[in-house]
């Protein structure tokens, strides 16, 4: 953990707290509708398909596909600056939902388009535990 990083930080609420939660314990999860089935990311107080707002968070395989990535080369925030250059990626789960995060490892020293990629987690920044995506 590397204190000094001021990089903003998702927001931990009541909505996405379970995800959270389960990422400082290094799972991935999301929110399964116990009515249609179906699952959705980010979290949300209804489900988007069926409008039901009863949840069950299933941990899920953490397979990925890199679907679109960034390499930023100037500071926006502050609190990145040390960390130029830096990536963002957006990456389709195997269950179907996308999230954005970013590239670790060999995926970040050579991304290309529909790499397969796993996730892993980095406890560098202080409070909380974020899922990155290295290749598969």
């Amino acid at each position: 953990m590397t204190p000094d990083i001021q990089r903003p930080l998702p927001d931990r609420n009541p909505i996405s707290a379970p995800f959270w939660e389960r990422a400082d314990q290094r799972v991935l999860a999301l929110p399964w509708c116990k009515k249609c089935d179906q699952t959705h990311f980010p979290p949300s107080p209804r489900c988007p398909y069926c409008l039901h707002d009863a949840f069950e968070w299933r941990p899920v395989s953490g397979r990925a596909t890199l679907v679109s990535w960034v390499v930023f080369h100037r500071a926006y925030w502050d609190g990145v600056a040390a960390e130029l250059p830096y990536n963002v990626c957006q990456v389709e789960l195997e269950e179907g939902p996308r999230l954005i995060s970013n590239l670790v490892g060999a995926a970040k020293e050579a991304p290309r388009h529909g790499m397969a990629l796993k996730v892993t987690f980095t406890d560098r920044y202080p409070d909380i535990t974020l899922p990155v995506f290295d290749a598969a």
